[in-house]
């Protein structure tokens, strides 16, 4: 019987005897239309998995939320913002130079703290099953 550290095993995300979840990475997309307050509204999740070479976003706008924190938010350019976060995780050419990166340098360049309307939250993980599948209830359960 071999002996495995627990650093080994979060590495490779294998923890334990379950072998068919895998380590991510998330943090939450939030909206904070007057940067001088600090209240934010939560807009969506970028969620990165190493091994199953996965990188996603997913953003929905409250627009009615967002107007009470600041009826003079640019709710359009708030929501060209999250696309933009979109399609960065997608890759690609519509990404532009960035785009061609790998995952996670792309996720790394995402959360990384900034002061603008969009912001990414502290980076948390967890494990997975399914990648696809928990970017989804992330979604659900922080977002919407």
């Amino acid at each position: 019987m071999s002996v495995r550290r627990y650093s080994d095993a979060v590495t490779t995300g294998r923890v334990g005897e379950d072998r068919d979840r895998a380590v991510f990475e998330y943090a939450l997309l939030r909206v904070v239309p007057r940067v001088e307050r600090g209240e934010c509204v939560n807009a969506g999740v970028i969620l990165y998995c190493q091994e199953r070479a996965f990188l996603a976003a997913r953003a929905e706008v409250d627009e009615a939320r967002l107007l009470a924190l600041d009826p003079g938010v640019d709710v359009a350019g708030v929501r060209r913002a999250l696309e933009a976060v979109e399609a960065l995780c997608r890759g690609g050419a519509v990404a532009g130079a960035a785009g061609r990166e790998r995952p996670g340098q792309r996720f790394r360049w995402l959360t990384a703290p900034r002061s603008t309307i969009v912001q990414p939250g502290p980076i948390h993980g967890g494990l997975t099953e399914d990648p696809a599948v928990e970017v989804e209830r992330l979604l659900d359960r922080l977002v919407r």
